[in-house]
């Protein structure tokens, strides 16, 4: 029933429902199966469908008997084709025909494809929206779940600018989606001039990049500072910046980071114009302050590499830089900008390290030089350069450095090297040598010779001719020269002998003859006593041969050389003067002179003469004189002969018969002590000292030390060596008198008796070099035991004190007992030795007392034995100390006796006067203290006396400050008085004692005080009596020979005095100048009264001489000074001082200068002021416009002006160096002469380019050097203030055109210098970066100032390292990424390629292709369907990108990649069979799968790309291609990496 019930309903709903019918079965392959041919109706492979009317249905009798058969495809089942195709493959022509198969295979292939169809692309168009839509789409657009393509079909139209910015930020739109909108946007903005003949892809990217950069700035404007607080403003500031509160900074930060993403992509793509954008970087970096700073260097840190292949965006950049970090340095909030400090330390490296062409710019290197040399030094990319070679980076850097440095400092003629040439520099520095020779010299520490022949035969003329030339001073230079040329002979000698070569002698005989015969100054007679004593000594050294001598003049038959033949020849007169010893000499000379048969000689009938001269003078001799002697004049007076005779004769008096006989009578023990030996010795050293027979005068010396048996003839005999210590020094004689003074010492010293003079002596000339230990520390020992002696040391007990007022000393004034003064001081030493201080109280109550004497003896008589009273007192008491009394003295004048000295009465002067004199003679005092203590002070109060009332009160103790100095220094004659010098051997006294005034360190002082003297002399309310005796006081110094030669011993001091002179008398009267630089020019004169006209020196050949040009730069120097004191502040001089400087400049360079006179100009100027430099400069440079801006096309006349403009700009630039330390010293150049000079040197650079064009081998040499002497011109100009003027600003533009050209003249080819061009380049770079502004109000822009330049003219020869440079400096950036190197390309009727205009980047218009929609609707399904029908085609292509693929030749292929659709290797296979097998497999795959073997999965379409590309090269290449178009792949990238969609072919070669 239930069962009914169910099945009823059922029964009834079917009987209610009509039938319908089953439809017909209707077979299909599957869905994976592609068809067997694209057009033909072939069916499909391997599928074999059942259909009506088939063969297998038709039931005939044959078919039902026998079953279905396919009919035989030929006749005969054992045919085959093999041998014929066997044969027809051994042909010639079967490749051929093959080819030929294929070629039309594919020919007709092509024929029946279809083209690439036409664009179809469309920009989304722009609609008007209301505010809700509007907000809706952008919503939508920041929505990444929405497609673009939705939102693609149209855009909506309304804001611009920064509001659209701001519209994005706002919703937050994803970075990419927000790039495609502003493209859309763009390039709706520029489709009503894509059109137009003048539309410039680029411009509108100019534009936005103004929109970009301004909406950047307005971000950083709100970055402000508080401004200082001003001085005196009590007004209350309240400053609250962006980014101090949390929310505003917050806000700021999320705009500004979704600005600089933005900005990423921009420059990327190009829709920004790089160089517009790298413009405002720099130029903001330049104007904003130290809080902005900060983001701008982030900026440009992620955008350097476009700077870093541009020199003037780089260049600009780095000043930018360089300037914040000064700012920074200086800043008060230094610690908050660590950060800042450090990026922009790093770009600044990174600059450098790319491109250091950007730092070489001369005068930012000036300012900045010491803070580039820091930063560039720090290792601060070192935490940034892990991973790589930080060393290499850092000697790179390094390297880059040191160039730079050199590069700015060329251009800025810095540190160049001396203008001088080696030889005058050489003989310069050995004069200096040469005249450093003082007594402490150890003279065979001196390497004066080198082992070169050449240089020593310079060495050897500059050094005779030292030796007899009145320029230079000094009795010690002939000794010095026989021992520099003995120790040279030696070392030779020894290395000839090493070597085995050719020994020196022979060389050194010739050169000396060969100096002897020929030397200007050797044959002045008023030399040939010097040369006489020169040769004589050579030849007794045998360092030269007198005998070789003779032999050599007899052998050229020497005309004038014999007594009494007609002419006179200068050997006669050296024969005659030459001093020789041995006879054989003596006996050629006489042969040589006089003839074989000459018996008697006039030297003999001399010699007796003289003889009887010196014995009338010396007390051993019966029959002399009993009158002493007062001064050496007397002496010279009483012995006339001998004085005017040959020195041979003279050597042969003194030597051959004085000597001898003194030696007997100082070696006889009764005669030792005699008074008569020791004044005929005394007298004798005055005759050697003035025939200059030193030799002889040490023996005799020496022979009174060892013979001494008194204190006077001991003291005597070391006064004597320490008066000649120099020349000893230079004797090398210094080791043998120390050996007999060493004797002496031990000779007294057995005897009990102790000599502080022997034992200073001693100490002095040992000078811790000469004695061996054991001797030296005798004598220590014995100093100090002898110091001991007089000065015990108390022992647990303390010294007696000395009373400050001794009244004993007073009485002694009043006591006549001979004896008292010996007795007074005994006493008193022995009261007192302990104490350190008596000696000095001593001194103080010895002046007071000599203050009393007046009072107590009026007559002068009588006063002054009282002085000689105290001055055995006080030498007896000298006696007593360890050190001697000049010490205490030497204090007591410096501390209360100075203002002691100054109120003494004339009187008391006198008696004082006495007693100095009588002291220094005795040794008890030095002349040094007396003029240190007393002298120099008078003239220091003289000199600084402002009122009549100082002048009066100190006129007594400048009048006896004069009389001491007279006496000390200049007195020659004796008082025959009480008042020392009494006669000649006091004179002699006083000039040993003077000896130590004219070395070191008191000549330093002597010369220190001679300004003083003349500002003294120059005081008014000195009496004119006194003013005159400093006068002559002067005078007469410089007249003393050995004052000049302490001078030019010493010219380092004499310039550092007078330097100080100048500076104190800046302020004073000019003409207290002008006889100051007199005075200076007295010194050096070789008349005292001769004054040097500044713009007479060339006439001077003296000036210029090695001897004279260290001191004539001198006295120039500081004329120079005195001239730019007077102009620079106009002065009542300044028109005297303008003409002089204008006839100095006339000499200079009216003149054709020789290298020693341009060396010597060079030292003239240096050190002078702006003002005198400036002048030079300017007429320097307007002789040069004269010089080189003559018209003429003569040779030789170009090549002398070329050469006459090098000499004086050398001048011009060694003017300049000093100056150019402190840039601010730096003349101004005259407006006319800059304008004259500037127009020349550019119409002399179009000339050189002119020539350039038509250059020949024969005058590239002149034409190199004439292209180096004006670049160089034209760097000196550059770096002076004033070079800039209207004319000259409107001619550098073509300068620069014409530097640039020749610079590419010279960088490649048959012209390549690599020289020229670094030069030439630099200096572009120096005008570029010079040159000012045409308007200051334009905007900023770096490239304005360089040469229009073409990148087509850099050819491929240029080197690498030269075109990289060429390169920085184009105005244009390299393209962006994708369209770098890529050019449009067309085939030729041959079929070559031909290669056309550059690529140019349309940001705006290639937009990114959207795609299609994922799902297609029917309409549109069907419609692709039937389009292929249409075509023929399995797949179909759509040119539907912003970018056609006519653009790269593209053509269609027929050709897909399939994908893979099962997992069955043999399905795969089976679809892959009729395919052309255009997949990404190997070919390993492959053959594994076509041979049924299972190989794993199939790799997908995504996996299997092929590109067919019609290019001769590598694949690789190809690859790049595509990669520079990655950019283009969602515009038409689905064109050929959709699944089944047909490849393309691209045609394009480069």
């Amino acid at each position: 029933m239930a069962t009914t019930a169910t099945l009823r309903p059922y029964r009834r709903c079917n009987e209610r429902q009509p039938r319908t019918p089953i439809p017909l079965y209707h077979a299909h392959p599957p869905s994976w199966l592609p068809p067997a041919h694209i057009s033909a109706e072939l069916g499909y492979a391997g599928y074999h469908p059942p259909h009506v009317h088939q063969e297998e249905d038709v039931l005939s009798d044959a078919n039902v008997k026998n079953g279905f058969a396919l009919p035989l495809s030929v006749s005969l089942e054992t045919s085959t084709a093999q041998p014929g195709v066997s044969e027809a493959l051994h042909g010639a022509d079967t490749l051929a025909k093959l080819e030929e198969l294929m070629n039309q295979v594919f020919a007709r292939r092509s024929q029946q494809l279809p083209p690439i169809p036409s664009s179809s692309f469309r920009f989304p168009s722009r609609v008007t929206l209301n505010d809700p839509k509007r907000q809706t789409w952008f919503a939508d657009l920041a929505n990444p779940a929405v497609p673009l393509n939705k939102l693609g079909k149209s855009v909506p139209h309304g804001a611009k600018g920064h509001d659209l910015l701001d519209l994005l930020q706002s919703n937050n739109v994803a970075i990419p989606r927000a790039v495609w909108f502003l493209r859309v946007f763009g390039a709706n903005e520029t489709a009503g001039l894509r059109n137009k003949p003048s539309y410039n892809p680029s411009q509108y990217s100019v534009e936005w990049t103004g929109v970009v950069t301004s909406y950047m700035k307005k971000q950083l404007a709100d970055i402000a500072l508080p401004s200082a607080p001003r001085p005196g403003m009590n007004i209350k500031q309240t400053f609250k910046g962006v980014l101090a509160d949390s929310a505003t900074r917050e806000r700021w930060i999320l705009r500004f980071s979704y600005c600089l993403k933005l900005l990423q992509s921009f420059y990327l793509e190009g829709l920004v114009d790089h160089r517009t954008f790298l413009v405002w970087v720099v130029h903001q970096m330049s104007t904003c302050n130290l809080a902005q700073a900060g983001f701008i260097a982030r900026i440009a840190d992620e955008y350097l590499e476009g700077m870093l292949a541009c020199r003037p965006l780089s260049k600009h950049f780095v000043d930018a830089c360089v300037g914040k970090l000064s700012e920074i340095s200086l800043s008060a909030s230094k610690e908050f900008l660590v950060d800042t400090e450090g990026l922009l330390k790093v770009i600044v490296q990174r600059i450098c390290l790319a491109l250091p062409d950007a730092f070489v710019s001369p005068k930012q290197w000036q300012l900045h030089s010491r803070l580039l040399d820091t930063v560039l030094a720090e290792n601060i990319m070192d935490q940034t350069l892990a991973s790589q070679n930080t060393l290499a980076i850092r000697q790179t850097l390094a390297r880059h450095c040191s160039d730079i440095q050199r590069r700015n400092q060329a251009m800025l003629f810095i540190n160049m090297p001396p203008l001088a040439t080696a030889r005058l520099g050489s003989s310069v520095l050995d004069i200096k040598l040469l005249n450093s020779i003082s007594k402490t010299t150890n003279i065979n520490s001196i390497s004066f010779f080198s082992d070169d022949l050449e240089d020593t035969k310079h060495k050897l003329d500059l050094l005779l001719t030292w030796c007899i030339t009145p320029l230079q001073f000094g009795d010690h230079r002939p000794f010095a020269a026989v021992t520099l040329i003995c120790n040279w002979r030696q070392r030779a000698s020894a290395r000839s002998i090493r070597r085995e070569c050719t020994s020196p002698d022979e060389f050194l005989q010739d050169e000396l003859f060969t100096w002897l015969d020929c030397s200007d100054v050797a044959g002045d007679t008023k030399v040939i006593r010097t040369v006489s004593l020169l040769f004589g000594k050579l030849v007794q050294r045998q360092l030269f041969s007198y005998e070789r001598y003779i032999q050599r003049l007899v052998a050229r038959s020497e005309p004038g050389l014999t007594v009494g033949d007609p002419g006179e020849s200068r050997h006669r007169h050296f024969l005659r003067w030459i001093t020789l010893t041995e006879k054989s000499h003596i006996a050629q000379r006489k042969t040589a002179l006089y003839g074989v048969r000459v018996r008697d000689v006039p030297e003999e009938q001399n010699e007796r003469e003289m003889r009887r001269e010196i014995r009338a003078v010396l007390p051993i001799f019966e029959g002399s004189s009993t009158d002493i002697l007062r001064s050496p004049s007397a002496l010279v007076a009483t012995c006339p002969q001998f004085m005017v005779a040959s020195r041979y004769e003279q050597v042969r008096t003194l030597k051959l018969w004085l000597l001898p006989l003194l030696q007997k009578r100082m070696s006889n023990a009764e005669s030792s002590g005699d008074e008569s030996v020791l004044k005929s010795y005394c007298l004798t050293v005055e005759l050697m000292a003035k025939t200059k027979c030193f030799q002889s005068l040490l023996n005799l010396t020496l022979c009174l030390l060892e013979h001494s048996s008194t204190a006077d003839s001991l003291n005597t005999a070391i006064d004597i060596i320490r008066r000649f210590a120099t020349i000893w020094a230079c004797m090398d004689a210094v080791n043998t008198i120390l050996a007999t003074l060493q004797t002496a010492h031990q000779s007294w010293k057995s005897r009990g008796v102790q000599s502080r003079a022997l034992l200073l002596l001693i100490v002095e000339l040992d000078n811790n070099a000469l004695l061996s230990r054991e001797a030296r520390d005798q004598i220590q020992t014995d100093a100090s035991i002898y110091a001991l002696a007089l000065q015990p040391l108390m022992v647990n007990q303390a010294p007696v004190a000395v009373p400050d007022v001794l009244p004993e000393i007073l009485l002694l004034a009043g006591d006549f007992d001979p004896q008292a003064p010996s007795t007074l001081a005994n006493g008193l030493w022995i009261k007192y030795r302990m104490s350190y201080d008596w000696a000095w109280k001593v001194w103080d109550n010895t002046i007071a007392s000599l203050r009393q004497i007046p009072a107590m003896t009026p007559e002068e008589s009588g006063r002054r034995d009282c002085a000689l009273r105290y001055a055995h007192f006080l030498c007896h008491i000298d006696q007593h100390l360890p050190s001697g009394l000049d010490d205490e003295v030497l204090r007591w004048f410096l501390g209360p006796g100075k203002h002691e000295v100054a109120m003494l009465s004339p009187e008391t002067w006198d008696i004082a006067t006495v007693l100095l004199l009588f002291l220094v003679v005795r040794g008890a005092l030095k002349t040094t203290t007396i003029m240190t203590g007393l002298v120099y002070p008078a003239w220091q109060l003289g000199a600084s006396a402002s009122t009549p009332q100082q002048a009066s009160q100190m006129e007594l103790f400048l009048a006896a400050a004069n009389n001491l100095v007279k006496v000390l220094l200049l007195c020659e004659e004796g008082t025959a008085a009480a008042m020392p010098p009494a006669d000649i051997f006091d004179i002699q006294r006083l000039r040993t004692r003077k000896q130590d005034v004219y070395c070191d360190p008191h000549f330093p002082v002597l010369v220190t005080n001679i300004p003083i003297i003349v500002s003294l002399e120059n005081n008014e309310l000195i009496p004119e009596r006194l003013r005159a005796e400093v006068k002559t006081i002067r005078h007469c110094l410089y007249e003393d020979n050995n004052f000049r030669q302490g001078t030019f011993r010493n010219l380092d001091a004499l310039r550092t005095a007078f330097e100080h002179a100048m500076n104190l008398l800046e302020n004073t009267s000019p003409e207290v100048g002008d006889r100051t630089m007199a005075a200076l020019r007295m010194i050096f004169s070789e008349a005292p009264e001769e004054d040097i006209e500044i713009y007479s020196w060339p006439e001077k050949s003296s000036f210029l001489s090695p001897w004279m040009i260290s001191a004539t730069t001198i006295q120039l120097q500081f004329f120079l000074k005195q001239m730019e004191h007077s102009v620079s502040t106009e002065s009542h001089a300044y028109e005297t001082a303008c003409m002089t400087l204008d006839k100095l400049t006339a000499v200079i360079f009216d003149h054709s200068l020789s290298s020693d006179e341009a060396s010597f100009v060079t030292q003239m100027t240096q050190g002078v002021g702006s003002a005198v430099a400036g002048k030079i400069i300017n007429n320097g440079l307007r002789f040069l416009t004269e010089t080189i801006g003559k018209d003429t096309t003569d040779v030789g006349v170009i090549e002398d002006c070329a050469t006459r403009a090098g000499e004086s700009f050398r001048i011009l630039i060694y003017v300049a160096e000093p100056l150019r330390q402190e840039p601010s010293q730096l003349p101004s150049l005259n407006p006319q002469v800059q304008d004259a000079f500037f127009s020349t040197l550019c119409a002399k650079f179009n000339r050189i380019d002119a020539e350039s064009k038509e250059l020949d081998d024969s005058r590239r040499d002149s034409f190199t050097r004439r292209v180096i002497l004006l670049a160089r011109l034209l760097q000196f100009d550059l770096g002076f203030d004033g070079a800039w003027t209207p004319s000259t600003t409107s001619q550098c533009r073509g300068l620069s055109q014409t530097l640039y050209r020749l610079a590419l003249f010279h960088a490649s080819g048959s012209n390549f210098d690599s020289i020229v061009f670094p030069l030439l380049l630099d200096t572009l770079l120096f005008l570029v970066d010079e040159t000012p502004a045409a308007n200051k109000l334009a905007a900023f822009d770096p490239f304005a100032a360089y040469p229009p330049m073409d990148a087509s003219a850099l050819t491929t020869d240029i080197p690498p390292e030269y075109l990289r440079q060429l390169r920085s400096l184009l105005p244009s950036l390299p393209n962006v990424a994708r369209v770098a190197d890529l050019a449009s390309c067309r085939r030729d009727q041959s079929g070559q390629v031909v290669q056309e205009t550059p690529v140019v980047n349309r940001p705006w218009e290639w937009i990114e292709n959207l795609g299609e929609p994922s799902n297609l609707d029917a309409k549109e399904a069907e419609r692709e369907r039937e389009e292929k029908q249409r075509l023929k085609v399995k797949y179909l292509v759509k040119n539907t990108g912003s970018l056609s693929l006519d653009t790269f030749g593209a053509r269609m292929t027929g050709d897909g990649i399939l994908e893979s659709r099962t997992d069955d290797p043999v399905i795969e296979g089976n679809l892959r069979t009729f395919e052309d097998g255009l997949s990404s497999d190997s070919i390993f795959k492959r053959d594994w799968r076509e041979t049924r073997l299972e190989v794993g999965a199939a790799p997908t379409a995504h996996q299997a790309k092929l590109v067919d590309v019609g290019h001769p090269y590598d694949v690789t290449r190809v690859s790049g291609v595509f990669s520079s178009f990655a950019f283009l792949g969602s515009s038409f990238g689905t064109t050929w990496e959709s699944i089944g969609q047909p490849f393309v072919k691209l045609e394009r070669d480069y």
